[in-house]
């Protein structure tokens, strides 16, 4: 297993508490070798950090260092099931973008959340990865990430 913790604290980031689901649903589930991760939204200390469609209220910078929260709280969720250390590979990133019309620049919010796996990961949080467009999230949030990871 690699530390990851220990590169967590290198970078001096924390993770957060495990958001607390907003309807039916548990924050991960593992089946095998995979973390699934339900959608995460930028909670921070339990209150949405923002609302609204980003390109109309919010900006894609604004958005980029919310879809970073959101993978923190992805991975949070993943800690939480498993330890984060026993993360092998971030596989797949999902990234839904709260999105103004004509606002289409959805893969540079997304890249807020795949740029923090760089950095955590390295080679290891090379991922696939969708970026979409969507006309509403839940509470009004701007972005909403999900991920698999797998895990020993």
């Amino acid at each position: 297993m690699s530390s990851w913790s220990t590169r967590l604290s290198e970078l001096d980031i924390s993770l957060p508490e495990v958001a607390t689901p907003v309807a039916a649903y548990v924050p991960a589930v593992r089946t095998g070798n995979l973390v699934y991760t339900s959608g995460q939204l930028p909670m921070v200390d339990g209150s949405l950090a923002a609302t609204g469609k980003v390109g109309a209220g919010v900006t894609p910078e604004q958005a980029k260092t919310l879809a970073r929260v959101c993978a923190l709280n992805a991975l949070a969720a993943v800690h939480a099931l498993t330890g984060i250390d026993a993360v092998t590979r971030i596989v797949k990133v999902v990234g839904f973008v709260a999105s103004a019309p004509g606002f289409t620049a959805q893969p540079g919010v997304v890249n807020g959340a795949s740029e923090l796996f760089g950095e955590i990961f390295g080679e290891a949080g090379a991922h696939a990865r969708s970026a979409v467009g969507v006309a509403e999230l839940p509470l009004d949030a701007p972005v909403e990430v999900e991920l698999i990871a797998e895990v020993v």
